[in-house]
């Protein structure tokens, strides 16, 4: 009998081969790239720095200069903050397609991103603005609502609906949300503290949100790895995956808190950014195939440089004011979901 371990996958095969080769020179790129960007993040906004005071900053820091404090303690952590909440999403909705086999999954999309917004209206209207650790643990705990509220749907309902119903599903699931967070809101008079959230952006960041970002991309990403090669293999079907030895349950459960874990900690900071993980899977599966042992780390970093350019964009849109960064994300993902939406083609 064939030994399971030694199973090919179809990332395997010699003509995934050369795609798999690529994808070093392909993380290479993408982090010289997410480099180039942050500093063209860090120079931009209401009042232009120059590269070389940029420099200055960090190789000879001087507390009395207004431009070095303010890349210190406000273009530094809002640039870094851009670049791993994008990485977070990008991964959270690869994993979302690879457990749903819907290529139309996204956090923002089948719900999972407004659940983390009624948990955190809430959390205002009951337990006040408080600690900001006391809103992101409502934040997992709504992110977690609405993951195994769209799990419990495609686990129930998988071989009688096509993706794009599970969407709509989804979406229905989101509206829900959202009008019970708005309800809540109006009826507590915290609608300005909640709108923010609603309208997804990055100002206001601070270094205590990248020191929170960080390890929850570490953990999350590590999680995700740990489950990537069946990831690859429950994408050939349930019965296939089963067929070879994989624990379908063990991988949904591994993945869910990898997606609340990343989902949670996205939202609790930047509100509702979405698109981001429903276009960057699609790209990266493009260029080096079905394998996720390469999807979710090139994901992680295509979903950083992606988050880091819009915010740029939102910024330099209608200065000095600042336009939600959602909206700039939208402008590309809208389209891509509606393409999406069209194609008659399975799940690849």
């Amino acid at each position: 009998m064939k030994n399971h371990s030694m199973t090919e996958l179809p990332c395997d095969s010699p003509s995934q081969s050369v795609k798999k080769n690529n994808a070093t020179a392909l993380s290479l790129f993408g982090l010289l790239f997410i480099f180039i960007s942050l500093i063209i993040s860090i120079g931009l906004g209401a009042v232009l720095i120059k590269p070389s005071v940029i420099i200055d900053s960090f190789f000879s820091f001087q507390n009395g200069n207004i431009e070095h404090q303010l890349i210190r303690e406000i273009r530094i952590p809002r640039a870094l903050t851009a670049a791993l909440i994008g990485a977070t999403l990008a991964v959270a909705g690869t994993i979302m397609q690879g457990l749903t086999r819907n290529p139309l999954a996204d956090p923002s999309i089948i719900g999972i991103t407004h659940g983390s917004g009624l948990a955190i209206a809430i959390s205002l209207a009951f337990v006040g603005s408080g600690s900001y650790w006391v809103l992101l643990l409502w934040s997992f705990a709504g992110s977690a609502i609405g993951a195994f509220c769209v799990l419990a749907f495609s686990m129930i309902s998988r071989d009688r609906i096509s993706p794009v119903t599970l969407t709509l599903a989804g979406a229905a699931l989101s509206t829900l949300f959202s009008a019970l967070s708005t309800g809540i809101a109006l009826y507590f008079q915290v609608s300005q503290d909640l709108s923010f959230w609603f309208a997804g952006g990055l100002s206001g960041t601070k270094w205590l949100h990248v020191f929170i970002l960080l390890p929850t991309v570490i953990i999350g990403l590590t999680l995700a790895l740990w489950i990537s090669r069946s990831l690859t293999i429950l994408a050939m079907g349930e019965e296939v995956a089963t067929g070879l030895g994989q624990s379908y349950q063990k991988v949904r459960w591994i993945g869910l808190i990898s997606v609340i874990l990343l989902s949670g900690a996205a939202v609790s900071i930047a509100g509702s950014i979405g698109f981001i993980g429903l276009v960057i899977p699609h790209v990266i599966r493009l260029l080096v195939g079905p394998d996720y042992r390469l999807l979710l780390p090139l994901s992680a970093i295509a979903g950083a440089f992606l988050l880091v350019v819009a915010d740029i964009g939102a910024r330099m849109i209608n200065p000095p004011f600042e336009t939600p960064v959602s909206a700039v994300t939208a402008l590309v993902g809208v389209p891509f979901f509606l393409y999406l939406s069209r194609q008659k083609r399975g799940y690849m």
